[in-house]
């Protein structure tokens, strides 16, 4: 298994019609979630999502990967040097 590291994937939801989908992904990759914080932006019709991870980096990639290619949602990650 490759070295693990510590990331945190920023994710803003458009598209209600995506969060079902959104959230399975998330409970797939539920054993590498250390914590996460969503908040809804009524005023925008947005939430923002901020998802933290100890895993290797392949399956942090593989996750942020699929929740880009959801319909109105966008991910971005930062992941530690550690």
């Amino acid at each position: 298994m490759s070295e693990r590291r510590i990331a945190v994937v920023s994710i803003i939801v458009e598209n209600t019609d995506s969060v079902e989908r959104l959230n399975a992904l998330l409970h797939e990759f539920g054993e590498y979630i250390i914590g996460r914080m969503g908040i809804p932006y009524k005023e925008k019709k947005i939430s923002v999502l901020s998802v933290v991870m100890d895993a290797p980096q392949q399956t942090i990639n593989s996750l942020t990967g699929k929740i880009g290619m959801l319909d109105g949602v966008s991910a971005k990650t930062l992941i530690s040097k550690y």
